[in-house]
């Protein structure tokens, strides 16, 4: 059966607004999948962190799979108390890591560099957030300990 005029309409529509391919999306999904608020996806574009992958006919961005990806390194760094810069630098690494098939072995290797010290820089990052957690998880649990001792339950 073929579609009706309004189907074909809300389709063309649809194709606008997704891409082509179907493979774009607007930026509300892309906040919702990566759970960044609208405002912070602009700021991060115009840091020169993510650029939108296109535009649709009406100048709404259009970002895919891989500007999400993107998105996730970067929102993945910020609790680390990496700086915009520092994201900057790491995701210019990966890149020319991911696209250059023809790099030298000594350009290779000053790339991998890069990201061994962002690594080893998150991972110092994680050992303090993990002894912070424990000290708050003791807090909190001394708070309830006396919360317990207090209560007209725990007196009888």
């Amino acid at each position: 059966m073929a579609p009706t005029r309004a189907e074909a309409d809300r389709d063309e529509k649809d194709q606008r607004i997704t891409g082509v391919d179907g493979k774009h999306m607007q930026i509300g999904e892309v906040a919702a999948r990566t759970e960044l608020s609208l405002r912070t996806i602009r700021h991060y574009e115009e840091s020169g962190l993510v650029v939108p992958s296109a535009r649709s006919q009406g100048g709404f961005r259009l970002y895919t799979d891989g500007d999400v990806a993107r998105l996730m390194v970067i929102r993945r760094m910020k609790p680390l108390g990496f700086t915009l810069d520092q994201m900057r630098d790491l995701l210019d690494a990966t890149d020319h890591l991911d696209a250059e098939a023809d790099l030298d072995a000594d350009e290779r290797e000053a790339l991998l560099k890069r990201v061994r010290e962002y690594q080893q820089a998150a991972a110092e990052q994680v050992e303090k957030l993990r002894i912070q957690l424990t000290r708050a998880e003791d807090f909190e649990g001394t708070l309830r300990a006396r919360l317990e001792q207090n209560t007209p339950a725990a007196r009888a």
